[in-house]
């Protein structure tokens, strides 16, 4: 079956995820790709979207092995009509767990078709100089297995005359899903007076509007989803993470899962 546009839909704070995805595209090799970051907090506020013939690629990362509440409230504005799509998560090295299968569900009941699925390895949110949890990937290595990635999915689309004829995407994870995280005080970055210009890229990036810019930095903490958005695009290094909670999750981390994973993909079969 030919597929004449491809549309990357993504939550992607730190626009790994979006990195990911985009590889795929490029080795599907088919049609014209359009966007739809479901990033920005305003699109909760936004209408339902349809989808019909073209493929969507829809990507979103992975916390504590679950889709993050703000991503599946967006995703569930996703309405299709059988089309074909490519679930696609990204984690920290560690385990993406029920994340997988979450997000196959969340395009099942939207209405799309599920023709491949896959689990790739970005930076960590919490990783730093002093805690490395998977540095500076996506790297060459992760974007050539997606381009390839693409390429397979190509491959098999062509063996289908329509969508009808695409099986069940099978893949890991469980039902019911693993509980989320529940944690007892709310937590975000601090930013360092000192070296902060307000010049508001922490604002500008940040998924669901809890920092604010007068004459100084406000972080409205129970808003935060632990991105590190913020902490990743400022300049001058003003904003940090430094809850001990977290410091101490990020050292667990990177002393228990430093050696290096490698992508998962799976195909409707």
């Amino acid at each position: 079956m030919n597929i004449d546009s491809i549309t990357l839909v993504y939550f992607s704070p730190t626009r790994t995820t979006k990195q990911i995805i985009e590889g795929i595209a490029k080795g599907i090799r088919n049609g014209s790709i359009t966007h739809l970051d479901l990033t920005p907090p305003i699109v909760k506020d936004q209408e339902v979207v349809e989808f019909n013939e073209e493929l969507v690629i829809i990507g979103a990362p992975v916390y504590g092995g679950r889709i993050p509440v703000d991503a599946v409230s967006r995703l569930q504005r996703l309405k299709a009509n059988n089309t074909l799509a490519v679930v696609v998560v990204v984690y920290g090295n560690r385990a993406y767990e029920d994340a997988l299968v979450e997000l196959r569900d969340l395009a099942l009941k939207g209405g799309f078709k599920p023709v491949a699925g896959g689990a790739f390895i970005a930076e960590h949110s919490f990783n730093t100089e002093d805690t490395p949890i998977a540095k500076e990937r996506p790297d060459e290595r992760d974007l050539k297995k997606a381009l390839e990635f693409g390429e397979t999915i190509q491959a098999t689309m062509e063996e289908y005359r329509g969508s009808e004829d695409v099986p069940c995407l099978q893949v890991p994870g469980n039902h019911p899903y693993k509980e989320r995280g529940q944690s007892s005080e709310a937590i975000s970055p601090i930013t360092k007076e000192e070296q902060c210009i307000l010049c508001g890229q922490c604002a500008e990036v940040c998924p669901t509007a809890a920092i604010t810019i007068n004459t100084e930095i406000v972080t409205k903490q129970e808003a935060c989803i632990h991105c590190c958005a913020c902490v990743k695009n400022c300049p001058s290094n003003a904003r940090v993470m430094e809850h001990p909670r977290i410091r101490k999750i990020a050292m667990w981390l990177s002393t228990n899962y430093s050696e290096r994973r490698e992508p998962e993909t799976y195909l409707a079969s």
